[in-house]
């Protein structure tokens, strides 16, 4: 896998973090989803592992959990304090997580791996984290997402304008060797025009691409070929997103 620019990602997410709630849709259905997967069980601590604003964090919280909200960004952290969404904070990378072993029951991560540069290691780092017993849940986005927005964007230039993610397969082969289990789900959020939808992506902070090429201004000629060319559904401007869930026991 490419290396990822992790302070570039850290900015782009910082920069989202006042007004991120506005914009996480994705999020909420995401979890949702991840959360029906869980087994029927209180965990007395939890790692949120890219809490971002901390919603979840908070949600554990409420739950009764001690919960150690740990993100990339100091930004989304400093909006987590704010929520008093967790007791413990932590500034740290996934793939590197400064923390000893098995310090959780719970280690869930909502839509964070896909900024990570080896899933592999990513896993590896979280599933460490679980005591014996212990739950590591997560999602991810899969090969195939954001393909209106790709197809929008060649009828203005040759550029990639969205990450590639994944493959299902091989994100199946990473958790092969672990008891687990996983599933696939297709979400689409609509919007009334091309720049709400891709308003929607720099709100949650996910516009650093994984190549590093700089963006570009959007002129408003380059914004009237996208609304001309986006994919419409009944009239409006969908994003259409591919999601992998994983559930992994600790023995």
């Amino acid at each position: 896998m490419a290396s990822v620019n992790k302070q570039a990602v850290a900015a782009a997410f910082g920069r989202a973090a006042a007004h991120y709630h506005q914009f996480n849709e994705l999020q909420r259905q995401s979890a949702a989803h991840l959360l029906e997967q869980l087994p029927a069980r209180a965990f007395a601590r939890v790692l949120d592992a890219g809490c971002g604003p901390g919603s979840y964090s908070r949600y554990w919280r409420e739950r009764g959990s001690e919960v150690t909200a740990l993100d990339l960004s100091a930004a989304m952290l400093t909006q987590a304090r704010q929520q008093q969404a967790a007791q413990h904070y932590l500034l740290a990378d996934i793939e590197a997580i400064p923390l000893p072993d098995a310090g959780f029951d719970l280690v869930w991560s909502n839509l964070a791996v896909q900024w990570c540069s080896d899933i592999r290691i990513a896993l590896a780092e979280l599933y460490r984290q679980l005591r014996p017993g212990g739950v590591l849940a997560f999602t991810t986005l899969t090969a195939g997402s954001l393909p209106e927005l790709n197809q929008a964007w060649l009828a203005v230039d040759a550029h990639p304008h969205a990450n590639r993610f994944l493959p299902e397969e091989t994100l199946q082969q990473t958790l092969a060797g672990w008891p687990q289990h996983s599933s696939t789900r297709s979400m689409t959020l609509l919007f009334p025009d091309a720049l709400s939808a891709m308003r929607s992506l720099k709100g949650i902070g996910a516009t650093h691409l994984h190549q590093g090429r700089a963006r570009e201004p959007l002129t408003r000629s380059k914004l009237q070929q996208l609304q001309l060319a986006w994919p419409k559904v009944q009239g409006q401007c969908p994003l259409t997103y591919h999601l992998f869930s994983g559930v992994i026991i600790r023995d």
